[in-house]
């Protein structure tokens, strides 16, 4: 017999929400997927202090719970990945919330901070969504590189360059930070140098005021 779900026994949405995402690292998987589908050895790498058991653990229970699926490559290939469910995909407010709420304790970097680029993608997103510009964005940090989807619905990101991006922004982490955080505008960003922005596509131009 399975041993018996966790749950905080309220008939709550929250408690029950809680139930299912509410496990230390779940809201951090649901990060990495948001990215794009995911090979288990690359949520491994991207989820430092992450043991191998826990995570094992925590993608079974977001297959379990409907948040998560499991997936054969073709060949050549022939490597299983994770992608988030539609209800998986759903928690993308939810952790843009939490970013915007977590972003002044990055005030300091601590030593210890592991940091991966696309982490930077979040508090972004409801920034580039507010230009009214669809398009898609790469941005280029000294740690890596991301990029931002803005179309009719929801905007989204993904790990790595864009294919054929409307807009590149470089810049680097701390002015990332600190235009995610609300601290530095991107125009004020864009005018002082802080962040270099190329491209021809029309989100190209609202960001260099054109």
């Amino acid at each position: 017999m399975p041993p018996r779900r966790r749950s905080y026994d309220q008939y709550c949405a929250a408690a029950r929400a809680l139930d299912a995402v509410g496990d230390r690292w779940t809201l951090l998987i649901v990060r990495e997927l948001l990215a794009g589908s995911r090979r288990y050895t690359d949520l491994h790498a991207d989820l430092p202090g992450v043991s191998t058991d826990v995570l094992a653990s925590r993608l079974k229970d977001m297959e379990r719970d409907g948040l998560a699926t499991r997936r054969k490559l073709p060949p050549p290939a022939a490597a299983f990945v994770y992608e988030l469910t539609e209800r998986g995909r759903g928690l993308l407010p939810v952790l843009d919330a939490l970013a915007t709420w977590g972003a002044p304790e990055l005030a300091e970097r601590r030593p210890t901070d592991a940091v991966r680029a696309h982490w930077f993608a979040l508090p972004l997103l409801s920034l580039f969504d507010r230009l009214g510009t669809p398009g898609t964005v790469e941005v280029r940090l000294d740690e890596g590189e991301f990029h931002i989807v803005l179309g009719d619905g929801a905007p989204v990101y993904g790990e790595g360059p864009a294919p054929a991006p409307d807009a590149r922004l470089v810049l680097d982490a701390d002015t990332c930070r600190a235009v995610g955080g609300g601290a530095l505008a991107m125009e004020d960003g864009v005018r002082d140098g802080r962040i270099e922005v190329s491209g021809e596509g029309g989100i190209a131009k609202v960001l260099r005021g054109e």
